[in-house]
């Protein structure tokens, strides 16, 4: 008998695909192969995300869409992984009858006394602890197979700040960071295997080490990182306003491989609705460390994320916010409807806004976000910069596609470049989230 096939469906953020790929790592150790189609599969997992109501809804579509798969063939399992497991648990079996197992956020490293009980006696399982400050990857081979010159490295996992819309700690747990020295390490094979470029992973980044006695704090970990031979390029995500640090801040204009972008979402321009959302500053002190970042890296690239329509939210707050983006004049925008999520207080608030005019304030926020990014894309016309190839275009096979430092993607001709070199580019023409180039 051959080996067993495996189909993961993901959903949601970064943090989601890394696990995905560790627990395809698991899965291909117990000689299981992955494929494209789930009609090929043997397992079909989903990967969930419950940070907001839509992707929550996605993952009930798609187990609909199994359904059919399993009737035609019995001896298929499917299981459902991430933040909606942890959230419904035995809920989900309830729910989903022909469902066989839950895999919570920290439980990654139960998938083989899973799959070994379903296969010996056919019980269904969920597994969703979630107790204390401990690290889901411990125990874990370090190294998931990359795939590409990028790859995501997880850091840190959880949440203690409780903004009150956000579902993180109650899927997620509290905050807990990995050994230093298991990032360096999983770093350092990545490395040999040919990644150029690192994503560091966490709900906070900042927060890194600060809860773990002898691990050094987030910037003395970038140094440590920067020093690796073969990564050229540092991001990471996502960085909370509050803890953005006067070093992490300085640690822009000194690290060489630190890349001139960062993710600070901002939530909302509206001080008021800042406090309704315990996250923690003002729309003044958030101004203040954007000042600061562009003193000590002028290139640098601020992306955010907008919340609109959270409950309370009158006109002027929200104009507060329009305000802000003109202000800040964001390289990118993540925008989203506010929507209640299960434990959090803002499902408690009075005030919730009708969807009509959620939508509304979200189309007009995206209009105006549109225009800045269209302005600051369209500066760069004329310009070179140093874009590391990560394959071909999507849209024309003989084009390579890349991204800058500053994280803008961009699509060039060069059959002859093969992923992973790093090329210096004209760019040509700013398209709406993309440029246009040609090799120098």
């Amino acid at each position: 008998m051959g080996p067993k096939k495996f189909f993961i469906q993901t959903f949601g953020c970064q943090m989601n695909v890394y696990d995905s790929e560790r627990i395809a790592q698991i899965l291909t150790a117990r000689n299981y192969r992955p494929v494209d189609d789930p009609a090929r599969a043997d397992l079909i997992l989903v990967n969930t995300c419950s940070v907001r109501e839509k992707p929550e809804k996605k993952v009930y579509s798609a187990l609909g869409r199994f359904r059919a798969l399993k009737g035609k063939k019995p001896g298929l399992l499917i299981g459902v992984a991430g933040c909606v497991a942890q959230q419904e648990g035995e809920g989900l079996l309830a729910r989903v009858p022909y469902l066989d197992f839950v895999l919570g956020t920290k439980e990654l490293k139960k998938i083989p006394e899973i799959l070994d009980n379903l296969e010996s006696s056919g019980d269904r399982a969920c597994a969703i602890a979630l107790d204390g400050r401990i690290d889901p990857y411990g125990g874990l081979p370090l190294f998931p197979a990359p795939g590409g010159p990028t790859a995501f490295v997880s850091i840190m996992q959880g949440c203690d700040n409780f903004c009150s819309f956000c579902v993180v700690p109650f899927v997620r747990g509290r905050e807990v960071s990995r050994p230093s020295q298991n990032i360096r390490e999983e770093i350092r094979t990545l490395s040999e295997k040919g990644v150029k470029e690192v994503t560091l992973l966490g709900q906070n980044v900042n927060s890194y080490g600060l809860r773990t006695a002898g691990e050094p704090d987030f910037v003395r970990l970038l140094e440590s990182i920067d020093k690796i031979p073969g990564i050229e390029r540092i991001r990471f995500t996502t960085s909370h306003p509050k803890d953005l640090s006067p070093g992490l801040i300085g640690a822009f204009g000194r690290l060489s491989k630190l890349c001139e972008h960062i993710h600070l979402p901002l939530q909302s321009g509206s001080n008021r609705i800042l406090g309704r959302m315990n996250r923690g500053y003002t729309k003044e002190e958030y101004s203040g460390k954007v000042q600061r970042l562009r003193a000590a890296c002028p290139e640098i690239s601020i992306t955010t994320d907008i919340i609109v329509g959270f409950p309370g939210e009158e006109e002027e707050d929200f104009r507060e916010t329009l305000k802000m983006l003109e202000r800040i004049q964001f390289e990118e925008m993540f925008s989203f409807r506010y929507s209640d999520r299960p434990r959090t207080r803002a499902s408690t608030f009075a005030g919730k806004i009708p969807e009509e005019s959620k939508q509304e304030r979200l189309a007009e926020l995206q209009a105006l976000q549109r225009g800045i990014t269209q302005r600051r894309y369209k500066a760069w016309e004329g310009r070179e910069a140093e874009v590391l190839v990560e394959g071909s275009s999507k849209a024309r096979r003989e084009e390579k596609t890349g991204r800058t430092r500053v994280n803008h993607i961009v699509n060039f001709p060069g059959a002859s470049v093969a992923a992973g070199s790093l090329v210096r580019v004209r760019i040509q023409k700013a398209l709406a989230h993309s440029l246009r180039g040609e090799l120098i």
